[in-house]
């Protein structure tokens, strides 16, 4: 488990654009329930999550068709809320950092790490906004 002092600048970055924090597996099955659509990110203290995952993730919220409902779990510090969103993410494996897109409790769009890490904030961005036109 990583430190809190650590984690928190980290989480804050989503959370100060209003992504709802999935703290417990109690979270995540209430955000499962959500109708319409669910953007869940799977954060990470890793570069890939600082540099373009984090970034795409908010720079896709200026597309005009967005999700319903913004969330995030960090792995490595929300330990269950994490297990828990990656038992929803079958049959793809463990990944963080992840980013993924449920309409009405059903995965439609994911991106694994290896969909982030290399790419910049702008390609994840258009991604992510490509997702929400045809989900959102």
């Amino acid at each position: 488990m990583y430190p809190e002092d650590l984690v928190m600048p980290m989480k804050k970055q989503l959370t100060d654009y209003g992504f709802e924090e999935l703290i417990s597996t109690n979270d995540v099955e209430n955000m499962i329930k959500n109708n319409g659509t669910t953007l869940v990110v799977v954060n990470s203290v890793c570069g890939c999550a600082a540099a373009n995952a984090r970034p795409g993730a908010l720079l896709s919220l200026t597309n005009e068709k967005k999700p319903d409902h913004l969330t995030t779990a960090f792995a490595g510090f929300d330990k269950d809320a994490v297990d828990r969103v990656r038992d929803y993410l079958v049959p793809f494996p463990p990944s963080s950092p992840a980013i993924a897109l449920f309409k009405d409790g059903e995965l439609v769009h994911m991106l694994e790490r290896h969909h982030i890490e290399g790419r910049s904030a702008e390609i994840i961005s258009e991604n992510l906004k490509s997702a929400y036109n045809d989900y959102c």
